[in-house]
């Protein structure tokens, strides 16, 4: 791996001099990390009359691995997933081995030293297989497949540093009821959050209110609700449509530029659903999405209630959408400058740095580089909200 510095990157961090460096707080977390699922996660662990359909690791034609999931079309190409420190120009979506990866995608102990070298105490740990996953339309062997997942990432990953490898569980939501206990067992197995799926296997979407006790449950077990891109049916490169197949309009950089639509829905759906209203203490992440766009996101949503709420009869709210969306919403990043100039406009502490490791778009191992360059103008305190503090405070990081 050749670790070469994104020259965009590179660029921002130039302005950083070793003061700015030392004005970065001492403590930095990332809210948004992944791990590189091995070839027996869901295999191993996978409830056993699904373990011929199991997702499972082959050879394409390139000569590189990738993750094949039944039901899903195509693959999930492991070059993309562990390219974090590569030059731009040698990032392959194949022609890359499973061998070849960063072995702290997979390994818990090899992780520790991966965040020592990027200068970070801990992160928050999401899937890359099992965010394809959130997108399969049979409700059942997605919960298998997020199970066995469950599992590894418990009993394996986080294990060598549970303080520092903080996981999230993954849920299908195939009924409110079943969630719920799921959210317990989460608790007890020592998880932070839940990850959903963008889109969940019921009758009705989150914001109706059969959804209010798992809501109640989100708050009274302190599990904040996380919604990470490419987990709803219309995102991105993994949109389905009702064939089946890809649902992906234009060319493939298309589809990279959509992915924020998918979570602005999302956000609407709790704001407009007056989820947030029934439950004010409901915290939800959204996760990947960037943050430069929400101010002109609330704004826009106050002006369509200022405006068209009698025509459209949808009563008056106790607040305004974007006080919610202030209150109740986080959202992080990893490279978003316009964010970190934008924070006066937003609440800067629901704001929270990541770093994407290991996947294409990480700014690993040059987090430091770069936040220091591109923080220069923050106050201490929006600095430490913002690169650790929010974090540490939402998921209860000592």
């Amino acid at each position: 791996m050749t670790d070469v510095m994104n020259p965009i990157l590179e660029t921002l961090a130039a302005t950083a001099g070793d003061e700015d460096l030392a004005k970065l707080p001492e403590r930095i977390i990332s809210a948004d990390s992944h791990v590189t699922e091995p070839p027996g996660c869901y295999l191993d662990r996978i409830d056993p009359k699904f373990r011929d359909r199991a997702p499972r690791v082959t050879t394409e034609n390139d000569g590189g691995d990738s993750f094949v999931i039944d039901g899903i079309p195509g693959s999930v190409p492991l070059g993309i997933v562990a390219a974090a420190g590569k030059d731009p120009r040698e990032i392959r979506k194949g022609e890359t081995k499973f061998a070849d990866l960063h072995r702290g995608g997979w390994d818990g102990k090899a992780r520790l030293l991966d965040q020592d070298r990027d200068g970070i105490a801990a992160e928050i740990i999401y899937p890359s297989v099992g965010m394809v996953i959130c997108n399969h339309a049979d409700a059942d062997y997605k919960h298998a497949c997020m199970w066995a997942y469950n599992h590894w990432l418990h009993e394996e990953f986080c294990a060598p540093d549970p303080k520092r490898l903080i996981g999230l569980g993954q849920t299908a939501v195939r009924s409110v009821a079943e969630t719920i206990d799921e959210f317990q067992k989460f608790k007890e197995m020592g998880f932070k959050g839940v990850m959903l799926p963008g889109n969940p296997a019921t009758e009705h979407d989150y914001h109706h209110e059969s959804f209010d006790p798992l809501w109640r449950a989100s708050v009274e077990l302190n599990l904040p609700i996380s919604f990470h891109i490419l987990t709803s049916r219309s995102d991105g490169n993994n949109a389905i449509g009702d064939s089946g197949r890809s649902a992906l309009r234009g060319p493939p950089q298309n589809a990279a530029q959509n992915l924020i639509k998918s979570i602005q829905d999302l956000i609407g759906v709790f704001i407009w659903g007056r989820v947030f209203e029934r439950h004010p203490e409901l915290k939800m992440v959204c996760v990947e999405a960037d943050a430069g766009w929400a101010p002109h996101f609330a704004y826009r949503m106050d002006h369509g209630y200022k405006r068209h709420r009698f025509w459209m009869k949808m009563g008056d709210m106790k607040k305004m959408p974007s006080e919610y969306f202030r209150e109740n919403v986080y959202l992080t990043f990893q490279d978003d400058w316009i964010a970190l100039k934008m924070t006066n406009l937003m609440n800067p502490q629901r704001l929270m740095w990541a770093n994407d490791f290991p996947h294409s778009d990480s700014t690993w191992p040059w987090s430091r580089a770069l936040l220091a360059g591109q923080t220069q103008h923050l106050s201490t305190q929006e600095k430490a909200w913002i690169l650790g503090d929010n974090a540490a405070e939402l998921y209860g990081i000592a």
